[in-house]
């Protein structure tokens, strides 16, 4: 019987296709990449200009390709089956060429790919398996090498000019960019005044009916505000608004005595279409805004429920089609199934003469359909049981949104009212109106519920106009003015900062959430205000956006970034060379990079004269750059000078203000898996703090982690409750580069820490100092002296003081082994140790010879800690271990 392999990039595929290949097929995960460029260098030929990358194997991915090459070795055939995009692509070209090293070899490498993870889908792929597609790969693989070029050769400009640690992305620069105007925008904004005018009306003799109109404008003239100008010059204005409070009491007081009048009543039909089926940046958009996910939770749980979810009788089931897609094009037979079920569980009412088609903005990745059900009968409700909340509700929003594209539009009655206000003082018309709808028919609102962005000022939904027919007079209930200010742009959000790299054509779907996640992770933004947090950029932020834009123009343009995009795609449809458009690229860049090199600001350097005064000494205070930002020092200080003014504040109006209204809803404090979407657990492992994927050993296992910086594993301080003994401020428990310690929050002007000292025990050496808990460079634990380096008195172990029954040794010290915990005297280590040094045939100390003290004595005091597991201390890094795991207790 011929056997065949199949190398899926997860093991949650290929345990999903596994059940529905059956027997014959061995189905093995290549858990992503397996060949990337070096991190040890640029890797990519520059000097003849060909631009061949020279890949490796990925470090830490050996073992995998040398069980992937047995596996395909013993195999009459190999089907390579990660995702249907350059992604994927490049993966099973990578794949191919680490076990295609013949003729033979390659001969029975295949590619099959699949939109959906179902029996049906997967079976088809694989009657009509193809070659590796190299037009996608090339594109992938020039996307790579863009981003290599800019990263390695930018990267060190900015470590030598600003500070080491600091990365330039092609595209997370100019997405960086956007968010640093728009805090630019926010701050150079000048607030106009405006006042708007409504009136309380009711027909004549019917004050049960009253109703609302807006002012509009006089004699027909509208009434607007000057509001500056748009980006194209344009001026602008504010709509059916006066310009400040003496225009509006001059209107107000000419309607004391006005004759309201209905002038003409308007009906019409107006129909609210159906959106089309979620692509993915719609998908990202609507999640934060509906669900509050983030861009990284929501592409977790999508990969998630695309790669298969367990529906007990069924078993693992694919229930979505793949969700890295800019096409709303849908299957005919999912079509045919989504109207189907309309009609059956809705009626004929909701169901269209013909199927809705939708167009996208273009072609890029229509290979791809929408993001859909894999199969309609599977309503959110019916399978509720066997998923999560978090994919739960993510399955309802895309189910939802499907069967809603295929229905029937919203349809709403429109009423418009003109109305006349005649002023018998100023013999002028006052113009009023007041519009109102009301839902007739609901369509595609009875399953999804669209957010609908507001037009005008006149809000329809919320002002329902009673019956006016046969209504000629009015009467005035009341008056409302208000004034307002006009209010600047919004910061970005998740959702908002996708929606305008999608309009900008800046990256693709695949990129947007690596894209959000590397601008916060080197802290170029922070996120502030809950789960719909705007992004504030950071003092570096700016900076390094400042300098990358000052010297790099036209790499770093919005426009040059959307083309390269562009040709991205044309590299994947045949045409255009790769080599072609990284040429195109380079010239450009080397050009600009040469330049950098001499003419970029040396931010270390930095010292630039302000106008604060020193606290201490009186001088002028300059502004330097510092390990974390700008700080004022004085211009009095010297190196050379001991005595001169060390005197240093903090540079608070660098900081981004957090204390905006967008910004006030409480911080989100969960983190989520970018691949499975559940949330990140905080672990401690061999190299410190780190977060990971609690399905890290589950089967299949879900290997994401993510390291934490410096900053971001210290804690803020905590008050202690204590006061400090020497300048009486608070005690605060702080975060320190060897473990937690408790120092006065009055620091630096009070460098007091408090030190844990042995209650009612002085050094056995020298008699006079105390013994403190130290902490190693290694992060070991060892108890000194405090008179140290008077005393140099240490014990790894902890002194108790406790007179020794044997020897009478003034202490003893307690050592937890794996059989318990221990009371021993020191002297017993020391007779131990001089043991050891003989028999090693090393020579003593140059001493005074004394005779060996030998005690034995020793007595178990309780019993020895659990030993540490996955729950506790985390996975251990697979490249110190290779795919050791910890295991549960």
């Amino acid at each position: 019987m011929s056997r065949s392999l199949v190398i899926v990039e997860s093991p949650a595929k290929a345990k999903t296709i596994e059940k529905y290949l059956g027997k014959g097929f061995e189905v093995k995960a290549s858990i992503g990449h397996i060949m990337d460029l070096p991190k040890n260098d640029i890797g990519v030929e520059l000097k003849k200009r060909t631009f061949e990358p020279h890949l490796i194997v990925s470090p830490g991915k050996e073992k995998i390709v040398e069980q992937l090459k047995k596996a395909g070795a013993r195999a009459d055939a190999i089907f390579l089956a990660p995702d249907p995009d350059r992604e994927g692509e490049a993966i099973a070209a990578h794949l191919a060429f680490q076990l295609g090293h013949t003729a033979a070899e390659r001969k029975k490498i295949r590619r099959v790919t699949f939109n959906e993870i179902t029996r049906k889908a997967v079976k088809e792929a694989f009657e009509h398996p193809r070659d590796v597609d190299q037009h996608l790969v090339d594109a992938q693989q020039t996307r790579r090498v863009l981003d290599r070029l800019v990263g390695y050769q930018i990267s060190p400009l900015l470590w030598d000019k600003v500070r080491r640690g600091l990365s330039a992305g092609r595209v997370q620069t100019v997405a960086l960019r956007l968010i640093v105007e728009r805090e630019r925008e926010i701050g150079a904004f000048q607030p106009v005044e405006y006042w708007t005018l409504d009136a309380l009306l009711h027909p004549d003799r019917q004050p049960e009916k009253p109703f609302q109109a807006h002012f509009v404008g006089i004699d027909g003239e509208p009434a607007r505000v000057p509001n500056g100008k748009d980006k194209d010059g344009k001026d602008q204005f504010i709509a059916n608004a006066l310009p400040d409070e003496k225009s509006m009491r001059d209107v107000v007081a000419a309607l004391d005595d006005a004759t309201w009048s209905l002038a003409s009543v308007q009906s019409r039909e107006r129909q609210r279409r159906p959106l089309p089926p979620f692509i993915t940046s719609q998908l990202q958009r609507d999640a934060s805004s509906k669900l509050g996910f983030n861009v990284r939770r929501t592409m977790g749980v999508a990969q998630r429920l695309y790669e298969g979810v367990d529906l007990g009788p069924d078993g693992t089931v694919g229930l979505i089609t793949y969700m890295r897609t800019d096409s709303p094009r849908v299957a005919p037979d999912a079509i045919g199934s989504a109207r189907a079920w309309i009609e059956k569980q809705l009626g004929a009412a909701y169901l269209p003469d013909s199927a809705n088609v939708f167009k996208g903005k273009k072609d890029a990745q229509d290979a791809h359909e929408a993001i859909r059900p894999t199969d309609v009968s599977r309503t959110p409700e019916s399978i509720a049981k066997y998923m999560s909340d978090e994919q739960l509700k993510l399955y309802t929003l895309i189910w939802k949104r499907f069967i809603a594209s295929q229905m029937t539009p919203a349809v709403y009655d429109v009423t418009t009212a003109k109305i006349e206000a005649a002023s018998r003082k100023t013999r002028k018309t006052y113009d009023f109106r007041a519009s109102g709808s009301v839902l007739r028919f609901d369509g595609f609102l009875k399953i999804y519920e669209a957010i609908e962005e507001k037009k005008d000022d006149d809000d329809e939904s919320a002002n329902r106009l009673p019956d006016l027919d046969n209504v000629s007079r009015l009467e005035l209930e009341k008056l409302l003015p208000e004034q307002s200010f006009t209010q600047p742009p919004p910061r970005y959000n998740e959702a908002s900062l996708v929606k305008e790299l999608e309009e900008r054509g800046i990256g693709r779907p695949s990129t947007y959430a690596s894209i959000i996640n590397t601008i916060q992770d080197r802290e170029y933004v922070v996120k502030h205000g809950g789960s719909r947090g705007r992004f504030y950029p950071t003092e570096i932020g700016m900076v390094v956006c400042d300098l990358l834009v000052e010297n790099f123009p036209y790499i770093f343009d919005t426009a040059y970034t959307a083309k390269l995009e562009e040709e991205l795609d044309d590299i994947e449809d045949g045409k255009e060379k790769w080599t072609d458009l990284l040429n195109g690229f380079y010239s450009y860049f080397e050009k600009e990079l040469k330049d950098a090199g001499k003419k970029m600001r040396n931010i270390k350097r930095l010292e630039q004269v302000t106008n604060e005064k020193c606290e201490l000494c009186g001088s002028p205070l300059v502004l330097k750059w510092g390990k974390f930002g700008t700080f004022y020092a004085c211009s009095a200080y010297d190196k050379k000078d001991p005595a001169s003014c060390t005197f240093t504040k903090e540079n608070t109006a660098s900081k981004p203000d957090l204390n905006t209204p967008e910004g006030m809803e409480a911080d989100e404090k969960e983190e989520y898996c970018e691949n499975c979407g559940k949330t990140m657990v905080l672990r401690r492992g061999p190299f410190g703090p780190f977060m990971a994927c609690p399905d890290y050993n589950a089967d299949p296992p879900c290997k994401t982690i993510r390291k934490l910086s410096q900053k971001q594993q210290q804690k803020p301080p905590e008050p202690t409750g204590e006061d400090c003994p020497v300048c009486g401020k608070p005690l605060v428990l702080r975060q320190g580069a060897y473990g937690e310690f408790v120092s006065c929050s009055g620091y630096p002007k009070c460098k007091y820490v408090k030190q844990n000292l042995i209650e009612g025990m002085k050094c056995p050496k020298c008699g006079e100092g105390d013994l403190a808990e130290r902490r190693a460079r290694r992060g070991n634990v060892f108890w000194g002296c405090t008179s140290y380096p008077k005393c140099d008195f240490t014990s790894n172990y902890k002194p108790v003081p406790k007179k020794c029954p044997q020897c009478g040794s003034p202490y003893l010290v307690e050592k937890t082994l794996r059989s318990g915990i221990y009371l021993e005297c020191p002297n017993r280590k020391k007779s131990a140790e001089e043991e050891s040094r003989a028999k090693r045939g090393k020579k003593a100390a140059a001493e005074p010879a004394e005779k060996a003290v030998v005690c034995t004595y020793s007595r178990r005091i309780g019993n020895a800690p659990p030993p540490p597991t996955a729950e506790t201390h985390g996975p251990v890094p697979e490249s110190k271990v290779g795919q050791k795991e910890l295991q549960p207790a």
